[in-house]
């Protein structure tokens, strides 16, 4: 597995990390003995980058995800959980979570530190919190050695100047904002992060399933308009002999500007098939078909969080 540097963290992360949402029943039932067998895969096929938060099954992933790496040595994988989102509509950036949460997910975990620590999708309260209060805890808990890197993230490209004008991280993660459709992470934040020496990690290569052959959740945001030309752009991978899916993860994690891109799945058989694709050469000629379905429709996208965050 390719492993790029995260920012000025020193922290070497395989491009293709292992999301752990799913492990929280986020998408559906998940059996006991396939969450255990996933994590393993993602550790065997080197997705060694493993991504959780208390929000992905109210405590579940971590609870499961820190059953899964017992006895594995904690050195061998990079681990990042996340703060502050605790269900659909329960945000806390409280100085006080933030020490309370980072307790409880080193005991659900089974760790006594995390590599990396996030405020989860900021775009949902007012951001200056984060700056003025939820930042400053979580840099006393880092001072306490429970946390070695902070960031936080979230959906909207704003949240990502706003905070780092006025503080420093470590790094940041974008969901959903590049992948085949949609390049707004790399075009519009990527050059300002680098700029100011943040590391960037890329999460939702598959686009909450947009860029697969899976039925569309209902719950999916996108304009009609991109899940239609979503549509197209399968039919014509499927003509060709392959999946959507394969392109989409192919293409996401080629950029050598993000250091990792996240991607969840509570079947083992689906990471193994992960690690095969990106090992396999992309097909230009299809990618750029591809994008062309997609040109009418780049980098459309839907508002997340606060109207004032968009």
């Amino acid at each position: 597995m390719q492993k790029r540097i995260l920012g000025q963290t020193g922290l070497e992360l395989p491009i293709l990390g292992f999301g752990a949402s799913s492990l929280g029943q986020e998408f559906r039932p998940v059996a006991l003995d396939d969450a255990l067998a996933s994590v393993r895969a993602a550790i065997d096929y080197g997705l060694n980058f493993i991504d959780t938060s208390p929000f992905y099954g109210r405590g579940m992933s971590e609870v499961l995800l820190g059953i899964a790496l017992r006895g594995i040595p904690r050195e061998s994988y990079t681990l990042c959980t996340k703060l502050g989102r605790y269900d659909l509509g329960h945000f806390d950036f409280s100085a006080k979570r933030v020490r309370e949460s980072v307790d409880v997910s080193l005991h659900r975990l089974g760790t006594t530190y995390l590599d990396i620590v996030l405020c989860h999708d900021i775009e949902f309260v007012p951001m200056q919190q984060i700056v003025d209060e939820t930042l400053p805890a979580l840099q006393e808990v880092r001072q306490q050695g429970k946390v070695r890197f902070i960031g936080f993230s979230g959906y909207p490209q704003k949240i990502f100047p706003f905070i780092i004008d006025q503080t420093d991280v470590d790094c940041v993660l974008s969901y959903n904002q590049y992948t085949l459709q949609n390049n707004r992470f790399a075009e519009e934040t990527l050059p300002y992060l680098q700029s100011h020496g943040v590391g960037a990690i890329n999460a939702g290569p598959f686009s909450a399933r947009l860029l697969t052959n899976a039925p569309l959740p209902s719950w999916l945001k996108e304009p009609d308009s991109v899940k239609a030309a979503a549509r197209t752009a399968a039919a014509l991978c499927a003509q060709r002999g392959t999946d959507i899916a394969k392109l989409a993860l192919q293409f996401s994690v080629a950029h050598p500007g993000i250091s990792s891109t996240i991607a969840g799945s509570a079947n083992p058989q689906n990471i193994r098939q992960w690690a095969k694709w990106i090992a396999e050469p992309i097909d230009l000629e299809l990618l750029a078909s591809v994008r062309a379905i997609f040109a009418p429709v780049k980098n459309l996208g839907h508002l997340e969080g606060l109207p004032e965050n968009n």
